[in-house]
Parts: structure tokens; C-alpha cells; sequence
């Protein structure tokens, strides 16, 4: 049976990453790094994995996949568009990536994303907002559809932000020439921010694929002194940790999982440990009762996003 986990490789394709500040070598080899991914992504593949998510804004991840995806015919592939990695991997970057949600920029990244094929299966919209205008680009929309048509794609989008639900409201109802466009949706959801769940059953139909993405919250399920808010919700991942005999990260995917009908789980695990770690949470399942305790622990939208905002990359 496939894994329910996916393999995120935004941590792998370029050297800082949005997430909690750890203290660490600030040295970097180019090289290193690329041998360092492709081993991660046959380590993904012997545990199981068969969903690969990527984007050209996740620095050489797509081009990492588009090489190993050669020799690995059994998977599906969903890349992304909209996102211009610009840090060229200087760790002292003040600028990472740039946002464009233009015609110009699909057609540019396609040329590349197009070379996933024929294991490219899901193309998105990288993180779809009401302020780039995207949901409204009818010639953005239309090329896309035509896509879908050529290419049999799925089409879909990321969301982020406080009013993620909201966008993905406008893009459930988003169609060309009279056909929904949309059908791959990959959204932020943990125990903290549980806000999608609101609009969780009209993903029990099948040719709605959920996505989860950030399934950690960047490493905040974690104790971490910074979020003393968080003392009893760290309380409560130990004990059902120490329950189910598995780490809190398992605790927190399976709770993706099981609480929602998510399609695929993203995992964005940098080392071989990490990933059989969070694979765990396939030999697990929560109780009722488990649910519902970390469904406690949610909090609202607005605080979840100020706090990702003071994250930086590292």
C-alpha cells in the first residue's frame, strides 16, 4: 500500500527554510548539497514514498527531481509556479524569493516544470492569495485549463495565510468554459491552526485531493521556551507521544491524517532519521478521544500567521 506521507523538498533544494532558528554550521558546498538531496530522495523512495511535491522557487529541488525522477517511473510528481528562487544560495541572503503571479512567469516556469513529465501528475499555483489577483487572471486561468487539457494535469494550488479558507472557497468555485478548474488543493493544517477543517467534507469526494502541508508548523509542535502559550499543548503531544511510543512529530502527522481527508501528508525532513521518524505515523492511529484533545489546542488563524511571520529563514 502507497504511503499516505509525501515528500516535501523545499528543505532540500536550497539551504534555509522558514522554521524555528537552531544554531548551526553556516557553512555551505553547493555540491554536498545536491548529493545530500538525491540522497534524501532515495531514501524517500525505499521508505515508501511515491508522492513527490517540488517547485523551481525551492532552489535546485525541481531540477534535483527532473534528474532522479529518470530512473523512477512508479511516482507521481506535483510541482509549482509562481515563485523565483533568488538567494542563488548565499546563506546571508536578505532576499530568498520573488512572488509573480503573471502569464510571463507560468509559461517561463513551465518550460522547466514540463520536464517532470511523464511523473508530473499535480501543476499549482504557488501560494494562491487574494492580493496577487491570481484567482481573477482570466488568461492565467484559461492557459492553465489548456494544460490540463494537453498534459491530463491536475491542477491545484497552495495556499498560505490567515485567510487561507477563504481563498480556497473562491477556488472551489473557480471554473473555465463551464468545468471547475481546481482539483488539488495543498493547504496549511496542524493542531494549531485547524481552520481548513471547516470545509473538510467537501474533500470526501475523490477528485478533490487535500494536501497538507506544514504539518509541523515549522517545528512549533516542538517544545520550545519561546511559546510558553504552548506549555500544556506540549504536555499533551508528550503523553500521547509517550502513549503510542512514537515521537511528537508522528503524533502531530498522524493527527493530519486521521482528523481530515487529506489525500497526502507532506513530510520536509532533511535527514534519513527525521523521515523514518515521521513514517512512524503510519503504524499508528488515534483514538476518538486523542482527536479530540489535540483539536483542543487549536487557535485562531490570525495568531497562528503573526507567529509564522516572526519566523525567519535558517
Amino acid at each position: 500500500m502507497q504511503s499516505k506521507i509525501g515528500f516535501g523538498t523545499a528543505a532540500i533544494g536550497r539551504p534555509q527554510y522558514i522554521n524555528i532558528r537552531k544554531e548551526g554550521s553556516t557553512d555551505f558546498e553547493l555540491e554536498t548539497f545536491r548529493q545530500d538531496g538525491m540522497k534524501m530522495l532515495d531514501e524517500a523512495y525505499h521508505l515508501g514514498i511515491r508522492y513527490f511535491d517540488t517547485a523551481p522557487g525551492y532552489g535546485l529541488a525541481e531540477r534535483l527531481l527532473i534528474d532522479w525522477s529518470k530512473t523512477h517511473h512508479d511516482i507521481e510528481i506535483a510541482t509549482k509556479w509562481g515563485y523565483t528562487y533568488v538567494a542563488d544560495f548565499n546563506t546571508n541572503a536578505r532576499v530568498h524569493e520573488v512572488k509573480e503571479h503573471s502569464l510571463a512567469k507560468l509559461n517561463e516556469q513551465w518550460n522547466q516544470s514540463k520536464l517532470l513529465l511523464p511523473g508530473l501528475t499535480t501543476y499549482q499555483i504557488h501560494s494562491a492569495t487574494f492580493e496577487s489577483g491570481v484567482l481573477e487572471n482570466d488568461v492565467v486561468l484559461n492557459r492553465m485549463a489548456a494544460m490540463k487539457a494537453e498534459h491530463r494535469l491536475r491542477i491545484g494550488l497552495t495556499t498560505t495565510g490567515a485567510n487561507q479558507l477563504e481563498v480556497l472557497k473562491q477556488a472551489l468555485e473557480v471554473a473555465v468554459n463551464g468545468e471547475l478548474l481546481f482539483d488539488a488543493f495543498q493547504v496549511t493544517y496542524n493542531i494549531f491552526d485547524q481552520s481548513i477543517a471547516a470545509v473538510a467534507s467537501l474533500f470526501e469526494d475523490q477528485d478533490r485531493r487535500l494536501i497538507i502541508k506544514e504539518a509541523l508548523a515549522n517545528g512549533r509542535t516542538f517544545p520550545n521556551e519561546r511559546y510558553p502559550q504552548y506549555a500544556s499543548a506540549y504536555e499533551q503531544l508528550q503523553h500521547l507521544a509517550n502513549a503510542y511510543q512514537v515521537g511528537l512529530d508522528a503524533i502531530a502527522l498522524r493527527f493530519c491524517m486521521d482528523s481530515i481527508p487529506a489525500f497526502k501528508v507532506l513530510s520536509g525532513a532533511t535527514i534519513p532519521q527525521h523521515l523514518s521518524d515521521n513514517l512512524k505515523a503510519e503504524h499508528i492511529e488515534l483514538s476518538q478521544a486523542d482527536i479530540q484533545i489535540l483539536k483542543e489546542l487549536a487557535i485562531s488563524p490570525e495568531a497562528y500567521w503573526s507567529e509564522r511571520k516572526q519566523l525567519v529563514w535558517n
